[in-house]
């Protein structure tokens, strides 16, 4: 059985869990920090990132290579479209949470109001933290309330497109903030529908109790 090396909290681990559980593809989690120096751990992934994926003796790292992976395996049972085009915009997505939705909604917002604090006791920045919110998130949710028109994002479906972009904003809810829905109607709702398909549901309710246990 396929395992998953990474913290099920990190929004690239949901990200992965998230696409398997929706294929229903069974796997096994190993709990590992990101940056971790195990040895182990290293030889899977040399930059340190997570999720690290092994399947036999064979191993990747990074949640949008290894997406990439599963769905060049898929055989038709895939969450793309089949259409060069639509498909292309579906990972134009996936990069677009990885590195824009990451900057705002995790390492401004999340990182710095919860994992910091309690995990590297890092000092609370309420002031910085407001400031991402008041003018780095509604950049984030006004570029996605313009692409939504529909259920899902690309093609009419739900694709790796929706699983990368609403991943980050789980990691918002933990922080306790959400996205105004007076203001981005669409991208609320649309949160609301994704969040509650199984795969990302169980994956949160996984994640919420974990994070009760460890306090």
């Amino acid at each position: 059985m396929p395992t998953i090396h990474g913290a099920p909290v990190s929004p690239f681990v949901r990200k992965v869990r998230a696409y398997m559980k929706e294929r229903g593809l069974a796997y096994e989690l190993t709990p590992v920090m990101p940056g971790s120096d195990d040895p182990a751990f290293r030889k899977i992934s040399p930059l340190g990132k997570i999720p690290a994926y092994v399947e036999g003796d064979f191993a990747i790292s990074d949640s949008s290579v290894i997406l990439s992976y599963l769905e060049s395996t898929a055989n038709g049972k895939g969450l793309l479209t089949g259409d060069p085009k639509q498909d292309a915009r579906a990972w134009w997505f996936d990069e677009y949470a990885d590195s824009k939705s990451f900057d705002v909604l995790i390492s401004k917002i999340f990182f710095a109001r919860v994992v910091g604090p309690k995990y590297f006791n890092m000092p609370l920045d309420e002031t910085a933290i407001q400031k991402a919110i008041d003018e780095d998130l509604p950049v984030v949710c006004a570029y996605l309330e313009s692409q939504i028109d529909g259920d899902y994002l690309v093609g009419g479906k739900f694709t790796v497109a929706d699983i990368s972009t609403t991943t980050p904003f789980v990691n918002l809810l933990y922080a306790g903030e959400s996205v105004d829905a007076g203001r981005f109607p669409k991208l609320a709702g649309y949160l609301e529908n994704i969040m509650g398909r199984p795969c990302f549901a169980e994956c949160m309710a996984e994640e919420k109790a974990m994070m009760e246990q460890s306090g």
